[in-house]
């Protein structure tokens, strides 16, 4: 999952950017309203967190604009701004909910959750795939019963693979997807992290789910059952 972050505070950006990453999402930060709507307009984001009190254009005008454009792409205001008329105004503007600073971040996380669990297209909560398991909810990863010890990054990798199996993902939109923006295109992180993933999810097994497509990227074949 992919997230945008329209926050001015630097504090809470990186502690928000660091939770959320450990939680499995991709992540991307903007510190000013204008950067914000263009990033939303622009980008393929899964659910937008937005602050209210921001240089340039405010979050208000951020979340009208949106709405205006036809944008419908979830979002959830953070705000230290707790009037019970600025609640309404969120609302009325198309937020999908309101949190107020200061907060608990599982409770930011829970809240997200419940929002994009809302969406036209509901993601199952567990995959099977061959003798794969990722369960969605727990971040866990299970094959041919036994529990893979995955950090954050391998799980959104395998996460990823898994849902768009039987298709070949670049080497772009996997980092798009999983690192967003701050991802380095001249580094190898992408291809340690697969082969990390794969020394753990392929090899001690026999039958081997992630292939690599030469000068392409990577893919997950096969028919998967979901819950």
């Amino acid at each position: 999952m992919k997230a945008l972050l329209v926050e001015d505070d630097r504090k809470t950006a990186m502690y928000l950017r660091k939770g959320l990453s450990e939680s499995g999402f991709a992540v991307d930060v903007a510190e000013r309203g204008d950067d914000g709507l263009d990033f939303a307009l622009k980008g393929r984001y899964d659910i937008v967190v937005l602050d209210i009190m921001l240089p340039e254009r405010d979050g208000w005008s951020v979340l009208e604009e949106l709405r205006r454009s036809g944008n419908q792409i979830p979002v959830l205001i953070l705000t230290a701004r707790d009037a019970v008329e600025d609640r309404v105004k969120g609302l009325e503007l198309g937020a999908d909910d309101y949190l107020v600073k200061p907060f608990a971040f599982s409770e930011l996380l829970a809240r997200m959750r419940t929002i994009l669990r809302r969406g036209t297209k509901v993601q199952p909560a567990m995959l099977r795939l061959a003798d794969l398991e990722i369960d969605f909810v727990q971040h866990r990863a299970v094959r041919s019963g036994k529990k893979l010890d995955l950090t954050p990054k391998e799980f959104a990798l395998l996460s990823l693979l898994v849902r768009r199996r039987g298709e070949v993902l670049t080497r772009t939109v996997i980092a798009d997807q999983v690192w967003g923006l701050n991802f380095d295109s001249h580094t190898n992180v992408l291809d340690v992290h697969m082969r990390r993933l794969r020394s753990k999810v392929d090899e001690p097994f026999e039958r081997k789910l992630i292939q690599t497509v030469r000068g392409v990227g990577y893919v997950v074949e096969g028919p998967a059952e979901s819950e």
